[in-house]
This record gives C-alpha cells, structure tokens and sequence, in this order.
C-alpha cells in the first residue's frame, strides 16, 4: 500500500515539504499513546535475542538504526522505536542554530532511487538539542552526530565540535564526528590527516576525563581513496576510536539514468540511495580486511531491501543505517531487515 497508494501521493509534494511533514506526524505518534500502539503492531517485530548486539559497550534491540539527517534537532527519536529502529543518530548538530543552504537544496531521483541534498547542517543548534534529549523516556539508543557551523572558518571548527561534543555528552549513548559531508563548504579539508588527528584527539581527551566516557565513531566519505582511508585508520587506531560509520553521500554522480542536463540543473550536493550501495560495500569490505574485522562498522548506503542490509553485513558492517531507504520502500523495511537476519540465521 505505501508503494502504491501512499508514496505517489507524498510524491506529489517537494521532498522538504514532505519531511517537515513527516516530522509532526512523527510528534503525534509520540503523543497519542493509541496511534503509536497501533504503528507498533504494523511495524514491530516481536523482540527476539538473535537480533541483539553488544557493540560499544551498549545493548542494540537489532542491527537497523536511522541515519543522522532525518532527526536534526532530536525532535521524533522517541517515535521511531514504534517502527523497529533500534537506535536513531540524531543531527547533525552545530553549536549555533543555523538555516542551512538556500532552498530549493532537496531533491528525488525516482528512477534510481536516489536522493541528491545539500541541506548544508540545517539544524536548530546545540541548546535546542539538548531541550529535547534531556527529557528521554525510551530506550532507544540515542547517537549525536555533531558538526561545526558553516560560518566558522576550519581554523576554528575544533572548538565547535568540542562545544557540541561536551553539551551533548550527558544526552546521547554515542558520538559520530562528520567531517565528510559535502554539503558544508570546505568540510572536507578537516579529513587531512594532521587536521583529523588534533581533532578526534582532543575529543577523546575531553572524553576521558567524563565520568562515563561515551564511543566515539567517525564518518567517512565513499569519495575517499583507498589510500585516504589507510590514513585514516591509523588515525582511527593512534586516537583509538571506536568505530566508523561509512559512509555518508557522494559528491560521484556514476551510475544515474538521468540526463547530464538534469543532474547540471540539480547542481551541487551529497548523492544518497541506490547508486551508492556497491560503493559503500566495497568500502566497508576493505576496512573490515584491513582491520581484520577488529575495528566495529555501521553500514550506511543504499540500503533499500533486507538483501542489501545483508550484504552490508556480511560485508563486515556490525550495525546498519537506513534513510533514502526509508522514505522509498516505507516504514515495513526495518522490519524485514529484521525479519531476513533471523531467516538468515537460522539456515
């Protein structure tokens, strides 16, 4: 029915338009005890111990999360439980409220399945966030992917993400550092390998002296080469983070059934969704080799069947994220995620 009758309809509107949307309905849910009970019994699979995973020193119900992107301002992490997610990466957050990249800067590719944004951090800052997290009532486990403002020059950005980092640190169950999203001018540039080590190690010095120190984990481009990433899995290992996140959108437009003259008119942006799913195996497959499957992975990419959650696992992902996937196949997909791990397990 989501295919068929209520994704065309949702179609119909602009993707933002859709996702401010989606954001009150998610509210409601959160509020109307007998509306979240019944999206509960659409859209929740019985709990079962197969699907749980120790992983960071944390206990995930089953391996599906929601990607940082969807929850900006940790407004609706307490209603995606009802749909099956285990845990929600919140953000990305920045110490100041900012508007992000002028609009229109969210856009479809149906053909592929694809979703091009440049929504460039839009968020409404670190005090908003903490509002809302410091009264958590669920148990979903809570990520923070934090960020600096777009106005603060790269010279600076280390002083931003330590702010967010401290004011979040009581709120969230972990950390994500987002260094690779392209939508944010120059942001890039703090994945040089000297730029990244003061940063992760100043964060994990910070870390250490919390009285519960949280997991810190890094996102990493699909644009990187092969010989980017060993650098930054020796940063990984010196500053002894907890894990990767791979990845986030690609700037690569390859692989797209649309003209070149669409993709010029759409212009700059992250691309999520479809194209991006062998990009993203492939990556996860080479830091698992190279890490020898020591180093912890949540999988994120063009997730949009249970198959492509499986071989993003079987790739050497421990975790999984989804998003594009969401918004395509509806909110069944956590589920039967769910439901083909434990098919898969019990061959």
């Amino acid at each position: 029915m989501y295919k068929s009758v209520i994704r065309p309809l949702l179609f119909v509107f602009s993707p933002e338009t859709i996702h401010g949307l989606s954001i009150h309905f998610l509210k409601l849910i959160n509020k109307i005890h007998i509306l979240k009970a019944l999206v509960c019994r659409a859209f929740l699979l019985t709990e079962n111990q197969q699907l749980k995973i120790n992983l960071f020193g944390l206990e995930f119900s089953n391996p599906v999360g929601l990607a940082a992107g969807f929850d900006k301002n940790a407004e609706v992490f307490e209603s995606m439980d009802a749909f099956g997610f285990s845990f929600v990466e919140v953000g990305t957050v920045t110490p100041l409220a900012q508007p992000g990249n002028p609009k229109p800067r969210l856009f479809r590719l149906k053909k592929d399945k694809a979703i091009i944004n440049r929504m460039g951090f839009n968020n409404n800052g670190l005090d908003a966030a903490i509002d809302k997290l410091k009264h958590r009532k669920t148990k979903i486990i809570v990520g923070g992917n934090i960020g600096k403002n777009t106005l603060t020059p790269n010279e600076q950005a280390n002083d931003d993400y330590i702010k967010v980092f401290r004011g979040l640190h009581p709120y969230v169950d972990y950390f994500t550092v987002n260094v690779s999203c392209p939508n944010v001018c120059d942001l890039h540039k703090l994945q040089d390998r000297d730029v990244l080590l003061e940063l992760l190690s100043k964060l994990q010095e910070i870390n250490k002296l919390q009285e519960k120190p949280k997991p810190i984990l890094l996102k990493i481009s699909p644009d990187l080469s092969f010989a980017q990433i060993d650098d930054t899995l020796d940063i990984i290992r010196e500053t002894k983070l907890d894990g990767v996140v791979a990845v986030n959108t690609t700037t690569s437009r390859e692989g797209l059934s649309y003209s070149n003259e669409h993709i010029q008119k759409i212009a700059n942006g992250g691309l999520s969704g479809k194209p991006l799913k062998n990009k993203a195996n492939e990556i996860i497959r080479y830091i698992s080799e190279k890490t020898e499957g020591t180093l912890p992975i949540i999988g994120v990419g063009g997730i949009l069947t249970a198959e492509d959650a499986l071989e993003k696992l079987n790739a050497g992902a421990s975790l999984v994220q989804i998003y594009t996937g969401f918004i395509y196949e509806g909110p069944s997909l956590v589920k039967n995620i769910n439901k083909k791990i434990l098919k898969n397990t019990e061959k």
